[in-house]
């Protein structure tokens, strides 16, 4: 166990070079204060906060959204500095490029971390349970599973993070910022996996299968909820009605009937619905999309519920 910068790190080294090690200041006193006489050279134009250095700065300036960024004239790309521009310019030139695979990276940091993965070297261990990464930076986030340490604090709230990435990503909810972008029917997202979940619905993917049954799901949590109706077990209650549900987000979803909240809105109308889910079948209205089809008659139809009672009458004709 050691300390840099007042952060505790549960770490012992196992063969690498020291100045591969990334150390990390308490981020909990980066922003201006009064009390202390740190230099902040890094000056936000957006809001005149200041910060200790780059990285924190980076880590704020997502908060505003992207208008200032600097983009990528290779590709989408667009970053909060000039100089993570110019880092990930190197991938578009191969500067840095695996001769195991053929991978560009960023800079000779990210490649020497890469080629790890070809020769499954992972010189940083974790002196309390024994894991192994194959960089410090890994290793320093895997610490805080163990210290609970939550360094990024989000500066529209009081909740805080245990990793940059968890900030960004927290900091769309106040940004309304959606950049993974569906290219079939131009909805957007916040997360990443979220558009791949997402795209599950144009594909008719469904990788998640029961194994008490014949059933598949395009989603992992619609499996988990189908495997409750094996089980038949209803834990999650709401304390104004008594309704039993089989996740915690169905009663999520469903508080939203007692508060009235609509947070999910149509981009297209001023309608706004209680689940992302009523959101997407509205959609279809817009956009014309049909993606149930009958397999009797070749019907198709923009909800799962209209094609059942569609086969349902069917099922009548033969009786």
């Amino acid at each position: 166990m050691y300390v840099i910068n007042n952060v505790s790190c549960c770490a012992h080294y196992t063969g690498e070079s020291s100045c591969d090690v990334k150390t990390e200041a308490d981020s909990s006193d980066h922003t201006e204060h009064s009390h202390d006489d740190k230099p902040r050279p890094y000056l936000c134009t957006v809001c005149d906060k200041r910060f200790i250095n780059k990285q924190y700065f980076m880590e704020h300036r997502p908060l505003h959204g992207e208008e200032n960024w600097y983009s990528c004239t290779q590709c989408e790309k667009r970053f909060p500095l000039k100089s993570n521009l110019c880092q990930h310019m190197n991938i578009h030139t191969g500067k840095y490029k695996c001769t195991e695979c053929g991978k560009c990276c960023g800079s000779s940091y990210c490649l020497a971390v890469h080629r790890r993965s070809h020769s499954g070297q992972k010189p940083f261990e974790c002196t309390e349970c024994g894991k192994c990464y194959g960089s410090s930076h890994d290793l320093k986030r895997h610490g805080r599973s163990h210290t609970g340490e939550r360094p990024f604090d989000c500066s529209f709230c009081s909740k805080r993070f245990a990793t940059s990435l968890g900030l960004v990503r927290h900091s769309r909810i106040h940004s309304g910022e959606k950049p993974h972008k569906c290219d079939v029917c131009d909805m957007a997202f916040k997360l990443r996996h979220h558009l791949s979940n997402h795209m599950r619905v144009h594909t008719k993917e469904k990788p998640y299968k029961c194994h008490l049954c014949d059933m598949a799901f395009s989603q992992s949590g619609n499996l988990k909820a189908h495997l409750l109706i094996h089980m038949g077990d209803k834990p999650y209650i709401c304390h104004l009605c008594g309704t039993a549900f089989r996740l915690g987000n169905h009663l999520k979803n469903h508080m939203r009937v007692h508060t009235g909240e609509k947070p999910y809105s149509c981009h297209v109308c001023d309608r706004a619905f209680t689940n992302s889910g009523t959101l997407m079948n509205h959609l279809r209205v817009h956009s014309g999309e049909k993606p149930y089809t009958c397999y009797m008659c070749d019907r198709a139809f923009r909800q799962s519920g209209t094609l059942n009672d569609h086969l349902r009458a069917h099922l009548m004709q033969t009786i």
